[in-house]
């Protein structure tokens, strides 16, 4: 049994340890995903339902995040960015953030 307790906070320790080595680095997003819908004024998608999809350039690196692990644990519902945000990685959530956060709502339109 101890060696279960053992384990257990050894398994805890490195989960702590490993959420804190999460540094965004805007540099390395992979925004090809993000720009085919949100990198278009005006655009619209069409699944499941007619969807005006928001220009998050601008937007604080924290409410992507929050925003993207949601969609990550079924809290947000849009098929499409639930899908997106379960396969990205919390550093890939990070940087993605950060790339989103540095631009203007100007520069996210080009």
């Amino acid at each position: 049994m101890k060696k279960f307790f053992a384990l257990l906070m050894f398994a805890s320790i490195a989960n702590v340890a490993a959420a804190a080595d999460v540094v965004a680095n805007a540099k390395a997003a992979k925004v090809e995903m993000c720009i085919g819908c949100h990198g278009i004024p005006g655009y619209k998608a069409t699944f499941p339902e007619v969807y005006s999809v928001p220009m998050i350039g601008g937007q604080s690196a924290k409410y992507i995040e929050n925003a993207l692990n949601a969609y990550k644990k079924g809290e947000r519902k849009h098929p499409s960015m639930r899908g997106i945000a379960a396969s990205m990685s919390d550093q890939e959530i990070a940087d993605v953030a950060a790339y989103y956060a540095q631009q203007t709502a100007q520069t996210a339109k080009k």
